[in-house]
């Protein structure tokens, strides 16, 4: 299944969602872009085999869906082309987080596509925690963000915009108050204007949780799917409301997401995501 989710339709269903974390309806800009905004939903139910193992090959297929979709390109070699020169330095910025890691179907299948297009294996690499210090990611132009969707204790959902933590020193700053000011990261040298693509992996998202990193399977769920995009608000945000939708059919009743993942929603507000993403693309 393919969905095209465009800011337009964020304007709708986003309020709900903003009105329900207790924010504003002014979360998505109207000014941005639909193709900075644009947001790719692929599900695929063949994913897991009948052993409970994810299918390499269908991970690859909605991997390679989704580019299609979001770049408007036939070819998928050209799609990556778009976004991905031979000569950048490509750091894949993955998430370790053993119970509920970036699955390597998923990081194998970026891989195999970079390399594709020409850039040299001793130019990528692939990284959580020790992006800092890894060379490939201190030398690095391009960036990709891939990891799983789930409930955090301290920032409501383990997100995109919340990968980019361990891009600073003291991760720990950025823990008060929900972990509000997460976007900030975003505008350090390391990273900003280097992101090309957002990977959210939605294969079996965590969506509630008990306390610092607790993980109890029977609050995750096969809803088999991928988001992609260029705007990891848009993305993150689309996450959200499919992980809250889960919570209250699941408990059967309205259950927020606690705490509220306002980094998202501050991340346009608060920290002015327009003006970023517009000064990324020029």
């Amino acid at each position: 299944m393919t969905k095209k989710i465009s800011r337009r339709r964020f304007l709708k269903a986003g309020a709900a969602a903003a009105l329900s974390f207790g924010f504003n309806q002014t979360l998505f800009s109207r000014t941005q872009s639909v193709k900075k905004s644009r947001v790719i939903l692929i599900r695929d139910e063949g994913l897991f085999t009948a052993g409970g193992k994810l299918n390499a090959g269908v991970v690859r297929k909605m991997l390679d869906e989704a580019i299609l979709q979001l770049t408007g390109q036939k070819e998928i070699k050209s799609a990556w082309q778009k976004m991905i020169s031979p000569d950048d330095i490509v750091g894949i910025k993955s998430n370790e987080w053993r119970p509920l890691p970036t699955p390597p179907e998923v990081e194998s299948a970026i891989l195999q596509r970079i390399k594709e297009i020409g850039v040299p294996e001793k130019n990528i690499s692939v990284q959580d925690r020790a992006v800092l210090g890894d060379p490939v990611f201190k030398r690095a132009t391009a960036l990709i963000n891939v990891r799983p969707m789930r409930t955090h204790a301290w920032a409501g959902v383990g997100s995109l915009i919340k990968n980019y933590i361990m891009f600073v020193d003291k991760p720990s700053d950025y823990h008060p108050d929900s972990c509000a000011d997460l976007a900030t990261i975003w505008k350090l040298p390391i990273v900003r204007g280097k992101t090309r693509l957002n990977i959210l992996v939605m294969f079996t998202p965590l969506f509630h949780g008990i306390g610092p990193h607790h993980f109890n399977s029977k609050y995750t769920w096969r809803y088999n799917g991928l988001l992609v995009g260029f705007d990891p608000v848009a993305v993150d945000a689309t996450g959200v409301r499919i992980i809250q939708a889960k919570r209250n059919a699941y408990f059967g009743e309205e259950r927020p997401i606690d705490p509220p993942p306002k980094h998202i929603f501050l991340a346009e507000t608060r920290h002015l995501w327009e003006r970023l993403m517009r000064e990324k693309s020029n």
